[in-house]
């Protein structure tokens, strides 16, 4: 069921014992988790915090923890899955959902107690009458010893009769499975992206009167990372950008309002909101590298080839700025670039078909030191959490990208930054690879490409996150150098390396670049071309549009998906 009240009737009920908090490994989850922790320690609420990568992690972490709790908090996880037949909990455990992904399971829409989730449904989320899809056979049974008021009807009369109402049951009964049948299709058919968990948890503690701007800043982030990943259509993302600004506006005033005056000014935080360059990372890298490296200007110019490259040399150039002053960071070029180089870029946006770089941006300052802009903090915390190794746990990687929100870790931010380079220079040189190469291939339905094995940086996209920012950027940069028309009209499916050891693939499939409303089939895709050909895919993912798969079964799979497809 949904539960709109949520001072009511999730914080409230929380508060009165110990609570499990298993969270997603995504930015977004992340964020929703920082705000939670805020008002929990503000509450003395006391809660057991686990990380879950996957489906396993979930039940392994439930089944860990499930004694003396009560209630259990879900930040971007199990909403999509039918929980009571997958975790089989007691009668007495309460789950709270806040889940970003769609759509939800109807088994946890129609919960009467069990499941609660967070917010109430999108406009957008079509979900069908419970009487549509639920139905108690027991009303359809008849007793057949039954006896007739008219005790002159003969037995064979009777039995006609009942023989006549049971085919006409049947035949009302499979009518429903059909119509079912095409409902939960059309309810199912589609994965996609609702409204930020960090943002929904904010807005419950404004109504609570207990936000502050260090959870607005972690709003601002979890949006911002669905912007980034093109989870959200822009109309969406631009109405949450305008309210975020109006919550900053106010808790700036009120900020301003109880200062003590003898404070020093320069450690109050500070969000502000203004025109902005959306090219990653520029105040923390070379004005060049950002501009190689971000997908909006690297698809535009086409810098993957020579001619782009000696594109971007003309850019610059015209731009008045030397090549010496754009090949060092940008904190140490002259102040006068420095001031000068928005404008200097908005000049030349028009002409070199970049218009997509100017834009707006929220930019969290705290001192003198430190000063981060939004997509920054999510760069930092993706590449963080996605910078697993033998030695280095998911969990641990998954603490250090929430450290980043804290304002008292700063080396582990700066450390994020400097991974998130090193993530963004891999991606675009995978990607130019693939498209030198010409290794994206066709296949009538849909567009495929696999990362080259043997890459040094092959690890990398083992992750989700980089895999899809992989994808999003070859899927763009082929339909802006491809002659044929419908090229745009095409999803892609993208293919890494998962584990070498066990001979298995990773597998991510995004939408075409026609659509603005990022709603994408893959998911009930892969399942169907699975079936079809009897391959074993690992769904593990919260994300149904991600999947794991032996590599040798990869071919038939892909073929029967491109069948499927036709």
């Amino acid at each position: 069921m949904f539960v709109t009240n949520l001072e009511k009737d999730f914080y409230g009920v929380i508060q009165k014992s110990r609570c499990l908090l298993l969270v997603n490994f995504d930015i977004d989850a992340i964020c929703a988790c920082r705000i939670l922790q805020q008002l929990f320690k503000n509450d003395h609420i006391i809660y057991t915090l686990v990380p879950v990568r996957g489906i396993q992690d979930m039940i392994n972490a439930f089944d860990e923890n499930c004694e003396e709790i009560k209630n259990v908090v879900m930040i971007n996880c199990g909403g999509t899955l039918d929980l009571v037949e997958l975790l089989r909990p007691d009668e007495s455990i309460v789950f709270f959902i806040l889940d970003s992904h769609r759509p939800y399971d109807l088994c946890n829409i129609y919960s009467e107690s069990q499941i609660c989730i967070l917010g109430k449904p999108d406009e957008d989320d079509e979900i069908p009458e419970y009487n549509d899809i639920f139905r108690d056979d027991s009303s359809d049974e008849e007793d057949v010893n039954e006896e007739s008021d008219n005790e002159n009807e003969s037995r064979q009369s009777k039995r006609r009769r009942l023989n006549e109402e049971d085919i006409l049951r049947r035949s009302e009964r499979r009518k429903w499975v059909e119509n079912r049948t095409t409902i939960l299709f059309n309810y199912l058919q589609y994965s996609y992206y609702g409204k930020s968990s960090a943002i929904v948890v904010f807005e419950m503690a404004w109504n609570m009167s207990k936000d502050n701007l260090d959870m607005a800043w972690c709003a601002i982030v979890g949006s911002t990372e669905q912007s980034i990943l093109s989870k959200v259509e822009s109309r969406i993302a631009v109405l949450e950008e305008g309210s975020l600004q109006a919550h900053v506006s106010r808790l700036t005033h009120r900020q301003g309002v109880d200062i003590d005056k003898q404070q020093q000014q320069q450690s109050i935080v500070k969000v502000t909101y203004d025109k902005d360059l959306q090219l990653a990372l520029y105040r923390h890298w070379t004005v060049e590298a950002s501009f190689k490296y971000s997908m909006s200007t690297a698809v535009s110019l086409r810098l993957w080839s020579i001619r782009g490259e000696q594109r971007l040399r003309e850019v610059l150039a015209e731009m008045g700025l030397p090549l010496v002053q754009s090949r060092q960071l940008f904190r140490a070029m002259d102040l006068t670039f420095r001031q000068e180089f928005r404008q200097m870029v908005e000049k030349l946006a028009g002409k070199y078909n970049v218009n997509s770089i100017i834009g707006t941006s929220f930019t969290l300052q705290y001192g003198y030191r430190f000063k981060y802009c939004a997509s920054d903090m999510v760069y930092a915390m993706l590449a963080l959490l996605d910078s697993t190794t033998k030695d280095r746990q998911p969990q641990r990687c998954f603490l250090d990208a929430l450290d980043c929100l804290s304002r008292t870790k700063k080396d582990i931010l700066e450390s994020g930054i400097e991974k998130a380079k090193l993530m963004l220079l891999n991606i675009f040189k995978t990607a130019q690879s693939i498209l030198e190469a010409k290794q994206v291939k066709n296949f009538g339905s849909f567009l495929y490409l696999n990362v080259p094995d043997g890459n040094i940086d092959t690890y990398l996209f083992a992750h989700s996150h980089p895999l899809i920012m992989l994808a999003q950027f070859a899927l763009k940069a082929y339909v802006n150098s491809s002659r044929n028309r419908r090229a745009s009209e095409w999803p892609l499916v993208a293919s890494a390396i998962f584990s070498a050891e066990e001979g298995s693939c990773l597998l991510v499939g995004i939408p075409p670049v026609c659509e603005d409303q990022p709603r994408s089939l893959f998911g009930k895709a892969f399942e169907q071309a699975a079936k079809n050909k009897n391959c074993y895919i690992e769904a593990d993912y919260f994300d149904s549009t991600i999947i794991r798969l032996k590599i040798e079964e990869r071919p038939k799979f892909l073929d029967a998906l491109a069948a499927l497809l036709a």
